[in-house]
């Protein structure tokens, strides 16, 4: 990811001659979660969304970094059957003008590795890994999928996961190839009782495919807010 590492180092030598607080390498390189303080940030949605803003601070902001997965139905269009995706903590960049350009910065590299399709383990200024995003069999009813962020290893406790069920959505307002921005309430886990999606790169698929095709895969970048943790 030497691409990114290159643009977030360029953008931050000229924070100052923008006399805007400039983060140091350890700010942006946090060796643990919850290395930065939360609770002035805030997750302001454009007027008129079709989802609400919440109203306190988050208890997590990660970096989405993976692939939207679809196959090919019979009618000849291309149907969502999950993601991947790993998380990195990115709440020490917020308040600076990286955190509004970081997953723009992050799809431009993830496009430029073209023969992978699983995330490197490093992002070149070596954030620290939240954790993964995937989907597992519905817990509720035992068929169908839900989506679920698992933070039980980085945080060594068992319960930090959310199994999520979509509550609201709005098509991104950045156009037509960026995936929907989502909210979701908690179905399961005590990592969040809501998860926002929003702030997406890339993720759709073509419009229209052959029936019988391969599954495919279509990378994608998004920022993560985790509200209400339990832990």
């Amino acid at each position: 990811m030497k691409m990114l590492a290159f643009a977030l180092l360029a953008l931050s030598s000229i924070l100052p001659a923008l006399a805007l607080p400039s983060p140091n390498v350890h700010d942006l390189a946090p060796r643990h979660s919850r290395s930065c303080d939360l609770s002035r940030a805030r997750l302001v949605l454009p007027n008129g969304s079709a989802i609400a803003s919440p109203s306190g601070p988050p208890s997590f902001i990660g970096l989405g970094i993976g692939t939207q997965n679809y196959t090919c139905t019979a009618d000849g269009v291309y149907t969502n059957v999950g993601a991947v995706a790993t998380l990195f903590d990115i709440s020490c960049l917020v308040g600076t003008p990286l955190f509004g350009h970081i997953q723009d910065l992050a799809i431009d590299a993830w496009k430029s590795i073209h023969n992978s399709q699983s995330v490197p383990p490093e992002l070149g200024l070596d954030f620290f890994v939240l954790g993964d995003h995937f989907f597992i069999t519905n817990p509720v009813t035992g068929s169908g999928i839900s989506p679920k962020w698992d933070f039980t290893k980085s945080l060594h406790n068992s319960e930090a996961f959310v199994v999520g069920a979509r509550s609201g959505g709005m098509p991104a307002p950045t156009g037509s190839s960026d995936i929907d921005w989502l909210v979701l309430n908690r179905v399961l886990g005590s990592l969040a009782t809501q998860v926002f999606r929003v702030d997406t790169r890339d993720g759709q698929p073509p419009a229209t495919c052959t029936p019988g095709s391969a599954p495919i895969t279509v990378k994608y970048t998004a920022k993560y807010w985790f509200f209400g943790s339990l832990l």
